[in-house]
């Protein structure tokens, strides 16, 4: 097959860095990227070297000054001419996308144009409002609340939606004035350097990309002039970044896993919620923070529902992100689908049941691709604890919405949950007593910019999207003004009359 345009332009970029508004070979060891349906290598990515993180935090602060001092209104305008660019480029980058992690090119298409919107939102959003105005607390003064931007934001992003999430975090963090450098994911550098091709008439120095692995991304949190950090990934590596940004009390964005519920209640339509329950159990291949891992079903509708899962399920399109009819992709590495045939063959050893899926593709030999996976199991059965990230659907049946909410609130991770009911009281239960920073009624795995997305215990702290996610990269200043510079009455020296009683000659009573 021909070689196309975007593969030649990834091997163009390949051991780069974009630093300073320009790309520039690194100094660094090499590493291969390699394309999860072809297993071939697609191109290079380097490890950014100590100087050259150096560099990229040097230039950021320079880019950053520049930056805020323009008006919100020409920094709104500059984002909006990112967020073009971005819908501009979206086959390109989707297709890079696609070859690094494999998702269907639908999807990875799909992400470009999102991101955008998030520029969009945020461009209005920040130049709404810059602080506030109290009532004064001295006569003839101006007290207020000033918002500023932290400085330059680190942002490391996962290999599943790497456009999507750094362009949640790019667009508030500039938005709020900040300059920003990403560490994208060892299995993903390639995307996100060419994405920078949209910010390329932004102050340079204000967007750059750092690739490499986690000694990359921890001198960036650790560094004394980066002042703010938005993290996605595991657990073990949110505790990490958040004890380095903790060591010089940097604000810290941690989304870190989840592990979340779909229940299914009587009253629901159980062909719809099966087709709910496909798409959020197995889009992007299950590699989806917020991905249905865990499924209650109310033992009324428990048969209708597996059968019907199972028959979603089986009817979805394995392939290549980039061949024709195809709704799942490959595994984004070797070892996530080897991690995720362990957690099958955990579950099946502890009485599971593999309804559908549950192995390879028979006649791929090449990729690294897996079968939708549909499991009757027992809720206490080990795969219903922990994040799966993979394509698997484990069902267990439940006896009432007391016992359903019980058990999607037995989790140390709390991102999202599901609900299928058409009963408004039931509907209401589950969005008041879940333990989740997210709730979806009928309606799986949507989002709003306009609409605080995050976790709750172990999943992380901070929020994206939204007012909230703006806020999450500024920081307030109180400011008093007296504009006639007036004596104060409560300077020195104090009058005698506010003496203690005894020292004054009044006594104590």
């Amino acid at each position: 097959m021909a070689t196309t345009a975007v593969q030649r332009l990834m091997e163009t970029r390949s051991g780069h860095l974009f630093l300073g508004g320009e790309y520039v070979a690194s100094a660094g060891a090499l590493h291969d990227v390699i394309d999860p349906a072809t297993e071939q290598r697609s191109g290079r990515y380097a490890d950014a070297t100590p100087d050259e993180v150096d560099g990229a935090v040097a230039a950021a602060a320079v880019a950053q000054r520049e930056w805020w001092a323009m008006s919100a209104l020409d920094r709104a305008a500059a984002l909006h001419v990112v967020a073009d660019r971005m819908l501009a480029a979206t086959a390109t980058v989707g297709e890079c996308l696609t070859r690094e992690m494999g998702k269907p090119f639908r999807e990875s298409n799909w992400e470009g144009g999102a991101s955008a919107g998030a520029f969009r939102y945020y461009a209005e959003l920040a130049r709404h409002d810059q602080g506030r105005i109290a009532g004064p607390a001295i006569a003839g003064q101006v007290h207020m609340t000033m918002k500023e931007p932290l400085g330059t934001v680190v942002s490391i992003v996962p290999f599943n939606f790497p456009v999507l999430l750094f362009g949640w975090q790019a667009a508030g963090a500039l938005a709020a004035g900040n300059a920003i450098i990403v560490k994208p994911s060892d299995l993903t550098p390639l995307t996100l350097l060419l994405l920078m091709e949209s910010f390329r008439d932004l102050p340079p120095g204000l967007v750059q990309v750092v690739t490499g692995g986690a000694e990359v991304g921890q001198a960036l949190v650790a560094h004394r002039d980066t002042h703010g950090v938005a993290f996605t990934g595991s657990v073990g590596a949110a505790r990490a970044v958040a004890r380095a940004a903790a060591d010089r009390f940097k604000p810290a964005l941690i989304e870190a896993s989840g592990n979340d519920a779909f229940i299914v209640m009587p009253s629901a339509d159980v062909a719809t919620a099966a087709r709910g329950a496909a798409f959020a159990a197995f889009l992007n291949c299950g590699q989806v923070c917020t991905s249905a891992e865990r499924f209650f079903v109310h033992r009324d509708v428990h048969d209708e529902f597996l059968g019907a899962l199972a028959r979603e399920a089986s009817a979805l399109r394995v392939g290549g992100g980039l061949e024709a009819s195809v709704d799942i992709g490959p595994m984004a590495a070797a070892r996530e689908r080897d991690r995720v045939e362990r957690i099958v063959g955990e579950a099946v050893a502890a009485g599971a049941r593999v309804v559908c899926g549950g192995r390879r593709p028979p006649g791929r030999t090449t990729g690294w691709f897996y079968e939708p996976t549909v499991l009757s199991v027992h809720p206490d059965n080990p795969v219903m604890h922990g994040e799966c990230f993979g394509p698997l659907a484990p069902v267990a049946a439940v006896g009432s919405l007391d016992e359903a909410i019980a058990r999607a609130n037995g989790s140390e991770l709390g991102l999202g949950a599901n609900i299928y009911t058409t009963d408004l009281s039931e509907a209401f239960r589950a969005v008041r007593e879940i333990e989740t920073g997210i709730v979806w009624v009928n309606t799986p795995l949507n989002d709003n910019d306009a609409v605080p997305f995050g976790g709750r215990k172990f999943t992380g702290s901070g929020r994206e999207l939204g007012a909230e996610g703006l806020e999450q990269f500024r920081r307030s200043k109180m400011v008093m003004i007296a504009p006639d510079a007036a004596p104060d009455p409560e300077w020195f020296p104090y009058p005698d009359g506010d003496d203690y009683p005894s020292v004054s000659g009044g006594g104590a009573s």
